[in-house]
Order: C-alpha cells, then structure tokens, then sequence
C-alpha cells in the first residue's frame, strides 16, 4: 500500500483518539517534506485549527507526539514548523517495503477497473512522409496509451488516416506530368518519400505558373490606382483565390472531382500512391514502435455524420441559412457560428468528425476519448465537443482534446509545400549517427584513461546500442517537456551523457546491470537501520506509483519522464558514493542489491512507458 493513504489513515485515527472527532483520511493534505526541513512527509495541520480550536504548535505537537507513540513503526520522529507537522518514518516501513516489491516487475501498475480509453494519434496525410511533427505526435499519443493501460484501463490506440482530398490530389497530378512511371522500386526511394517529393514539385510548379498570373493581377491593381503596398496586401489576401486560374491546380481540383465521381482510372492511380505511402509509413512506425488497434481512412468516413445534420436541423441543433447551409450557432457557450454543411449539400471537416465520433463509440463504447492534434486545432475541438453534446451522441462527454505544441527545428519553422520539412526518417538516421559520433568520442577518452568500457561488444551489438540510445534520445527529448509546450529539438543536446536525456537514464540502467553480472542478491536479511541515502533511494522508488497515477490524470509523458531521471540521477549518487559489492557488511550487501534489483525494475518500466528501451551494457 502506497505510504501517503496509510500516513492519513494513522492522522484520522489518532484524531480521534485525542480529540473525539471524525476525520475523512481523503481530506487530510499529505505531502512530501521540502528538502530544507527534517523529516519525510508532512501534515498540513491549517484546515483542523478551527475545528479543534487550537493553535498550530500545539496541535502539531500532541498529534505527532501521539503518532510516534502510538505507531512506533511508522513514524520515527516528529517536528512542527508552524502549522506543518514534519514526521520521519521509520526505517523498519522501508525496509519491509523493498522487501515486498524489489522483485516485482509489474511494481507500481494498477488492476483492471473496467473503464475504456480511446486514444487517437498520428493521424497523418497520404502525400507525404511523417515528420518531425508527427514524431511528438506519436511518441505522446502511444505513450499516454500506456500510461492509461499502467493504470488499470483498457486502451484502444486508433489512426485516421487522411487519406482524401486536394493534398493526395496533388501529388497525383504531379507524379502524371513528371513522374514518368517511377515507382518505389524503380528509384529506390521510400514509397512516402517518394510521393511526397512530386506534393513539393507541385508546389516548385504552381508557384512557377502563378509568377506570371500574379503579375498581371498586380499591374491592374496599380492601373486601378493602389499603391504597391495595397496592391501586394490584396494580392496576399486573395493567394489562394488565384491559385485557382493556375493550370496544374485546376488539374488537381478536376482529379478531386473525378475521385469522388469513382472515375476508374483516378481511383485506380489513387489507391496505387496511397499504397506506397502505406508501405512507407508502416515501415516508420516499426523503427519508433507506434502501432494501432484500428485505422480509420478518411475515404471511408468523409460523408459520414450528413444524417446527423438532418436530425440536428430537425432537434434545432442547427439552422439554415439563406443560400441553404447549415450552422450551429455556438455564441451562447463563448464561441461563434459554425458551418456543418455546404450549401451544395456537401460536407465540411467537422461534419465527418461528429460522424466519426459516432461510429467509434458504437463501435468501442468507451469512457473518454482522447485526440492527440496540435494546438492549432484547439478551437475545432472545443466545437465538435459542444456539437456531439448538443445532439446527444453517447460518449460526447468524454471527448478529450490533448492539445501539444509545435515543435520546430533550431533553423525554424518547417513548411511542407516548400519542401523544408524534415522527414522522421531522416531524423532517425540522423540520431543514429549522433549516438555512434558519442559513442567513438566517449570510447577514446575512455582508452586515454585505461577505462574502455565497449571493446567487448561486437559490431551488431554497438549497432543495436546507438539505434537504442539515438531512438531513446529522441523520444525522451520530444516527451520531457509538457505537452502544451512549444519546444525546439536540438538532436546532439538530446543524447548527452550528463544530461536530462535519456541516455543519462540509459546510464544508470546499464549500470544496475553491471553490479548484477558480478554478483546476485540472495534475498537475505537486509537489517534494520539505513543511511541517508539508501532511504531516500528507497523512499524514491515507493512514489513510483502515485507518480504514474499523476502522469495519467495529467495526460503527460513528461511526468514519467522527471522521475525516472531522478530515480537514475540519485542512484548515480549512490553507485559513487557507497559500494554495492565491497559493502561494510554482507547485510549490507544484500540491501544493497535488492535497492539495485528495484531501481533496475522502475527505471525499465518508467522508460518503457516511453517507449524507450534500455541497454544490458554501455
């Protein structure tokens, strides 16, 4: 049992005891100790003054000297810092604690409790390669996936693959007038890749076609009499209006009309590119371990949710305008109006996800559903919550948006069309070769002190290390920080050894492991007393789960991520400072190994959450 709910259990009995009154344990404020007190967790005393109608010493003092009487093995010491009750606790409650949990490896995970998350994540579009964008986006959606399943939930991770409209358009017109037939297999380039190379040369194209017509447009607003700056302005504020008289992009809008018309030979060319993004993307998502209960495409649900605009109409969930579209006018919950259905008839994005919604909860029946979009997407989710609610979906309620930040690169921001974007593929490959750059450097400074540490692993085996420790880097770099945040990712500060990365918690891992293949606990007698910091190592590891609990109510890798590298920060402490295997005494040896055993547990799991893996050796 976790210490916090066992610390309010004793407070509400020794309550009343001593005062005859009944106190919920829950309401009982517990913390951990700040580091410049004494003790280990505190009590704080404020919120029973006035019912007890006593002062704060006072009250600290009767009530801890009580709990150090009366529950001796529990509480060692005591000390009242105005309304803060400090307590110490016993040696004997640690020791008893690694006792029970060194060895188990499901240590801080929850039972069942017959709830159901839907988690949806990555998401991406069929003209081009994931990217650096997409890697957050994944690594923070399979991640909070598990985090729910570590407590106790059943997890369904889902997909919708975007795999419609204009942008698959695009490329397609763009591989018919250049491609001359390549295929895959033809240039040897990544089926993903290779698509989205003709979405970027329909951009060089477009751009190219509409210099000349964005010229004319200029000289007849400066005939018409605008200075340069309005005319620029009017010309900035119109792009994607003129877009339209360029050839190549009125070819790709007539491909979108021909697709959803079912023309064969469109369909066919279609499903032919979409198949070599596919086989790309599947390939990317083996190498960064995302995977998917279902998949969701876009050309299967488009036109989903046109009946529930007709049954919103008939509830007046929605109203018809003029020119015949339908709205949801959402000015009474703080937002504006919103467009449901075109006055064509035809849908709109948010048509198909309040559609979508549908079908996933008749489909899966779950307790919340989260959706792992950009900020940028914020508002769009704040209407299709408001929108299932209003028509009464089931599970509307539950809808979650987990909103993250954009991540950029130290050069900037990065923009597809213009063909800046940097392909997860490439980043991996990069990391690849930070992690092998690292390692020869750390390995020559090594052999200068006679401390070579990698000689004895083969050439596959260091392979396997730099792909474990690039990979690891790079998803503890992008999960560290809180979600909601913007960051920039910088791949050789990711993977430095003294850092907060995880090659640091890598380190310690590796290190566990190295005491182990000299010697094994037994599961002897660990004693009764502990130093210092053999019980704040311990005390640690007890936070573990409530940590995982916190990271889960919070949606947040990064939770996961601040505690499994102080776990290994202060293991490091202790690896330097106290010997495992040249202990003072053999009970000391044998407590000592087991606290390895546990930190190994904890810090493999806590980094599996992660999804990162951690090396036998380094």
């Amino acid at each position: 049992m976790a210490i916090v709910p066992v610390i309010q259990q004793a407070v509400s009995e020794q309550l009343n005891k001593l005062y005859q009154v009944e106190v919920n344990p829950a309401s009982i404020t517990v913390s951990e100790t700040k580091p410049e007190f004494e003790g280990d967790y505190t009590v704080v005393l404020f919120a029973l003054l006035k019912t007890l109608k006593k002062k704060p010493e006072e009250l600290g003092n009767e009530l801890g000297q009580a709990l150090v009487t009366d529950n001796g093995a529990l509480f060692s010491a005591f000390n009242v810092i105005k309304g803060f009750l400090n307590l110490a606790i016993s040696d004997s409650f640690w020791l008893n604690f690694l006792k029970e949990n060194y060895k188990t490896t499901g240590y801080g995970r929850q039972y069942r409790n017959g709830k159901r998350v839907m988690v949806e994540y990555s998401s991406p579009n069929t003209n081009k390669p994931l990217h650096l964008g997409h890697l957050r986006n994944n690594f923070l959606g399979w991640s909070v996936a598990e985090i729910y399943k570590a407590n106790g939930y059943q997890v369904i991770k889902t997909c919708i693959a975007n795999d419609r409209g204009i942008h698959i358009c695009k490329s397609m017109i763009a591989w018919q007038l250049f491609g001359n037939g390549a295929t895959p297999e033809s240039t040897g380039i990544k089926g993903d890749h290779l698509v989205g190379d003709y979405y970027v040369l329909f951009g060089t194209e477009l751009k190219k076609q509409m210099a000349p017509i964005r010229e004319k447009k200029l000289a007849e607003l400066l005939a018409a009499g605008k200075t340069r700056e309005q005319a620029e302005k009017i010309l900035e504020d119109t792009k994607q209006e003129l877009e339209k008289e360029a050839p190549i992009m009125q070819a790709a809008q007539q491909m979108l009309v021909d697709w959803e018309a079912g023309k064969p030979d469109v369909v066919e060319l279609w499903r032919t590119m979409n198949s070599w993004v596919y086989k790309g993307f599947e390939e990317t998502y083996r190498r960064i371990g995302s995977d998917f209960d279902k998949i969701y495409y876009e050309s299967e649900t488009y036109l989903l949710g046109k009946d529930l605009v007709e049954e919103g109409l008939q509830k007046k969930v929605f109203f018809l305008k003029e020119d015949g579209s339908a709205w949801v006018d959402l000015t009474a919950d703080g937002l504006d109006q919103k467009i449901v259905r075109r006055r064509d008839g035809t849908a709109v994005y948010i048509t198909q996800d309040i559609g979508l919604a549908e079908v996933k909860q008749n489909e899966f029946n779950c307790d919340l559903s989260v959706y792992v979009v950009g900020d940028e997407q914020n508002y769009h989710f704040k209407v299709l919550k408001l929108i299932c609610q209003k028509l009464g979906i089931a599970g509307a309620d539950g809808i979650f948006h987990l909103s993250y930040g954009m991540v950029e690169l130290p050069t900037g921001r990065m923009k597809t069309r213009e063909g800046t974007v940097v392909d997860a593929d490439d980043i991996l490959d990069e990391m690849n070769r930070e992690a092998t750059r690292k390692r020869i450097e750390r390995e020559e400074e090594q052999k200068a002190k006679g401390q070579h540490k990698t000689e004895e692993m083969s050439a596959e085996e260091l392979k396997q290390l730099d792909e474990m420790v690039g990979a690891g880097g790079l998803k503890f770099f992008l999960l560290r920080v809180d979600p909601q945040k913007r960051m920039i990712f910088n791949p050789e500060e990711s993977i430095e050894l003294n850092g907060f990365t995880a090659t640091f918690v890598q380190y310690a891992y590796a290190r566990t492991q190295s005491v182990f293949r000299k010697e094994l606990y037994t599961g002897g007698d660990i004693g009764t007393d502990l130093l210092p910091l053999e019980k704040e190592l311990i005390l640690s590891l007890e936070r573990y789960p409530e940590v995982l609990k916190q990271a889960c109510a919070e949606m947040s890798p990064s939770v996961v991520a601040g505690y499994v590298f102080n776990v290994a920060q202060l293991f490091n402490t202790f690896y330097n400072k106290h010997s495992f295997l040249n202990a003072e005494t053999p009970v000391k040896k044998e407590l000592r190994l087991q606290i390895n055993q546990m930190v190994a547990n904890v810090l493999k799991t806590g980094m599996a959450l992660l999804g990162i893996e951690v090396p036998e050796r380094m």
